[in-house]
């Protein structure tokens, strides 16, 4: 899933304060498990924007909505005369839902109340860990299910590095060697022929670095 985290109300009344009529659109889906754009969190963010504009003595309307998934028109239908109703959106979905509206929506301003931040996976209640960079060639099959471009700190497609330690990286301590993982993977699969195939490198300048990014929500952490 598509995991993101709210922005700051500083950050997100900069965004706004154009605006007398704001719709805070919610999304049903991925930022709804990772507590960043349900209908709670639409709900908890109208109520301290209200707060915070009633301190500085502002007038705003504020409305709350929230479809299932605002990247698929079927959905995004069903918020539109609360669209029409308003001067802009602030969405809390991902980045492809903010400019889902946006697309559908040309001339009623649509801003983002969230930061996309990766495609990940809940660990553990209130752990979200990236598992998928995204990186448009898909090499799953033959690392066995573990993908080294988001979970190899150096990003190696062609075996270890040889610096981790007791099966931990070298760069980050608290991180699992993905090379490691990769290969008793591929060893329980009786596939371990399959690291003698060469992959050819990547293009990294538009990458991330620094291996795998971890959203940790204290406040739901059991």
């Amino acid at each position: 899933m598509i995991v993101g985290e709210q922005k700051t109300i500083a950050e997100i009344k900069e965004i706004i304060a154009p605006y007398s009529r704001v719709l805070v659109l919610g999304c049903g889906t991925c930022v709804k498990t990772c507590f960043a754009g349900g209908e709670d969190e639409v709900a908890t963010l109208t109520s301290a924007l209200r707060l915070a504009y009633n301190k500085d003595a502002k007038q705003i309307s504020l409305e709350e909505f929230t479809v299932e998934r605002q990247c698929e028109d079927e959905f995004i239908q069903e918020a539109s005369a609360a669209i029409s109703r308003n001067d802009a959106v602030l969405s809390l979905a991902c980045g492809a839902g903010v400019q889902a509206i946006a697309k559908r929506f040309y001339k009623v301003p649509v801003l983002p109340g969230v930061n996309t931040t990766f495609i990940g996976m809940l660990e553990k209640h209130g752990l979200f860990t990236e598992e998928c960079l995204g990186c448009g060639d898909c090499k799953l099959a033959v690392f066995g299910g573990i993908c080294p471009i988001a979970r190899c700190s150096k990003k190696l497609l062609n075996g270890p590095c040889g610096g981790s330690q007791n099966g931990t990286c070298e760069v980050d301590p608290e991180t699992e060697c993905a090379w490691q993982i990769i290969i008793e993977r591929l060893t329980s699969l009786k596939q371990l022929d399959n690291l003698k195939k060469y992959i050819a490198p990547k293009d990294w300048r538009s990458s991330n670095a620094g291996g795998p990014r971890k959203l940790v929500r204290e406040d739901h952490i059991i």
